[in-house]
């Protein structure tokens, strides 16, 4: 899609799709090519309103995604307001296996339990602490999800519990990307997925992001190596209250697994 540097308005030509390549050891062949799709920080009602959601749920649909994964901050505020759109746009969403999702660390400050109720209104599976298991055949494929860290509802540790000491693929949903300072350590996820700095929203050439996030600052955008891992912070799709984007557009990150 076009890439604009500047906009004080969404404007769906903006979004920047990007095909990441994700090498996992070990990789069953069964999921040799499998696609997950990424979306992160609509901040719903902010920068980008209702309409704008149901054409980018229609760009999604158009992937052919195996599983699609939501990263969080999904409102900035009115909970009760935007949830009825939230509904209708993510329960329009297609996926083989289904959407699965974390919490960030807005929607926490906002009405938590509400966003938990849309989402399971629009059968997405949220994965607060917890690991939804993938099947093809006999060979798995395991998602797990921590909550928001910046908000203090983490809990690796029963995540880690409902995981297998094996070699397994294992791939970890966390909203804020500085997570990966901890995940990182155990060993066992290949690959981190988080949103959380919409990059920076504003990028100085030569310069960088004026502001980021605490939890947000080591990994601001695109792809890591932390220790054996490989994390990826997706830009997201909204702003937070200063409505504007220059030389960071919205993003939606679409991996596709291989056996290395």
């Amino acid at each position: 899609m076009t890439n604009k540097s500047f906009s004080w308005s969404f404007d769906p030509s903006l979004i920047e799709l990007s095909r990441i390549s994700i090498p996992i050891p070990g990789l069953p062949a069964e999921f040799d090519g499998y696609r997950l799709t990424q979306l992160s920080d609509f901040h719903l009602g902010t920068w980008l309103d209702s309409q704008a959601l149901l054409e980018i749920i229609e760009l999604v649909n158009s992937l052919d995604s195996d599983l699609i994964a939501i990263t969080g901050d999904f409102v900035s505020s009115r909970v009760e307001q935007h949830a009825p759109k939230l509904i209708r746009a993510l329960s329009g969403l297609i996926a083989r296996d289904g959407v699965v999702a974390v919490l960030g660390n807005h929607d926490h400050y906002t009405d938590a339990e509400k966003i938990k109720e849309a989402l399971q209104e629009s059968e997405v599976v949220e994965l607060d602490n917890k690991v939804r298991i993938i099947q093809r055949g006999e060979a798995c494929l395991y998602i797990a999800g921590i909550d928001d860290q910046m908000t203090g509802h983490d809990n690796l540790n029963k995540v880690i519990d409902n995981l297998p000491e094996n070699n397994a693929p294992k791939i970890l949903l966390a909203h804020a990307p500085d997570f990966a300072e901890i995940s990182s350590k155990y060993g066992i996820f290949n690959l981190q997925i988080s949103g959380h700095t919409h990059g920076g929203q504003i990028r100085i050439p030569s310069l960088g992001p004026l502001y980021l996030p605490r939890l947000g600052r080591k990994y601001p955008s695109g792809r890591y190596k932390v220790g054996n891992m490989i994390l990826y912070t997706n830009r997201g799709l909204g702003t937070s209250w200063f409505k504007v984007r220059y030389n960071c557009p919205p993003e939606i990150a679409v991996f596709t697994l291989h056996t290395s």
